[in-house]
């Protein structure tokens, strides 16, 4: 799935686009980290700016939040604008029955995070306080997202897909409020981040998260904020976006270093994998937000049989260190009848392994001490045919590379 591409699709051509949806595999984790904490970015980081860097006015007088105030506000946002989604998507399933749909975990899910995306990308309206209400316009267009996809996802009959939407966003309106009131207790009595406390000195401020430390250089910030408004009355707009890359980029946790070239992570996926010959490769650096990374996927197949392997650099993005790699710090041990998910540590590195028991599918996956994220997935495949194809990869040359200065 390419982002871009599924944004406008599911944008301007949402009846062809449901379907397409509903045929993909893929889980809940798969699209919170390809899809939804990106998006949710647009929305949390816009508000940041539109109220603490650019400012708001109302009946002649202006204000803006505190850079640090905003910094907190933004994070927690952020945070629970993903959780807003899974608790809308729970809702969604267990309504199905009541309208003659059908109940199912996933496609509830894959409604309401598609269904998002327009007061995601509204979001972006927030960089302007007084364009804010434009956000909002933006959002009702969810509700016809969701109007057009639940007879696709739930199977709700069409004639009852308008009593459905209705109860989903009523619901939604409650749970908006009670996620509006948690927000407030975490910025108003947390000090800031309550997950595991927040730092802070008169020019950097530290959110002390599950493995990682983002330190926000809020001086930074203030001069990003000071030239952008600097090159837009010069009418400099390529100062400007500059300037504005740069603040983003800060606000976001800034950069962990230049990120590995993606010609030095192809190194590392081989033509052949386990028996099975390559049939796709791509290489690509993507920039974003005054943020850069980098990532190499290659696919593998043979008769039934096929494996797919993802090198993503994370380390050189905090914040995307943080929201992709949050399960390198924690020990589960979940299993139920037809499927098994382990996360574990073994010579300090962390590992994920899902699978069916039936050996229909599993994927393996390493966070390296460099910050390098590296998955293989297998259809038609066992896990222990998984673990021989990562154990065949030079794991170590991989963990050793080092960013360009």
């Amino acid at each position: 799935m390419n982002l871009v591409e599924r944004v406008q699709a599911i944008l301007l051509k949402p009846k062809e686009t449901w379907p397409v949806i509903a045929q993909e595999g893929g889980d809940v984790a798969s699209i919170y980290k390809n899809y939804l904490v990106i998006l949710a970015a647009i929305p949390a980081v816009a508000t940041f700016i539109g109220l603490s860097v650019v400012g708001a006015g109302m009946f002649g007088v202006n204000f803006r939040v505190p850079i640090v105030a905003g910094l907190v506000n933004m994070v927690v946002g952020y945070v629970l604008s993903l959780v807003m989604v899974y608790v809308l998507a729970l809702i969604a399933n267990a309504l199905a029955p009541t309208f003659a749909g059908e109940k199912n975990e996933l496609n509830a899910f894959k409604l309401i995070a598609y269904a998002s995306t327009a007061g995601m990308v509204g979001g972006v309206f927030s960089l302007l306080p007084g364009l804010s209400m434009l956000g909002v316009l933006a959002s009702l267009y969810s509700i016809y997202l969701i109007y057009t996809g639940i007879p696709t996802l739930m199977k709700s009959p069409q004639d009852k897909a308008i009593g459905y939407t209705a109860v989903i966003i009523v619901c939604g309106i409650v749970a908006a409020i009670v996620v509006g009131l948690a927000s407030s207790m975490l910025t108003r009595f947390g000090g800031g981040m309550t997950m595991a406390g927040m730092g802070s000195s008169s020019e950097q401020t530290t959110f002390k998260l599950p493995g990682t430390d983002i330190t926000l250089d809020t001086a930074k910030i203030e001069e990003a904020s000071r030239k952008m408004q600097e090159a837009q009355s010069k009418g400099d707009q390529a100062a400007a976006g500059k300037a504005m890359g740069d603040m983003m980029g800060a606000a976001l946790g800034g950069k962990g270093g230049n990120p590995i070239p993606p010609e030095a992570l192809k190194a590392f996926v081989p033509e052949k994998l386990a028996g099975l010959s390559r049939t796709s490769l791509e290489a690509r650096s993507d920039a974003a937000m005054g943020m850069t990374f980098s990532s190499v996927e290659a696919s593998y197949a043979k008769d039934a049989q096929s494996l797919d392997v993802k090198v993503q650099d994370l380390g050189a993005v905090p914040a995307l260190a943080m929201a992709m790699g949050a399960w390198a710090n924690s020990t589960v041990e979940r299993e139920t009848q037809t499927e098994v998910e382990r996360v574990y540590k073994k010579d300090g590195v962390s590992f994920k392994e899902e699978y069916a028991k039936d050996g229909s599918r599993a994927e393996v996956s390493m966070m390296l001490g460099n910050g390098v994220l590296l998955e293989v997935t297998g259809q038609g495949a066992g896990i222990e045919a998984v673990r021989a194809a990562l154990a065949s990869l030079d794991v170590k040359g991989l963990s050793t590379l080092a960013r360009p200065k």
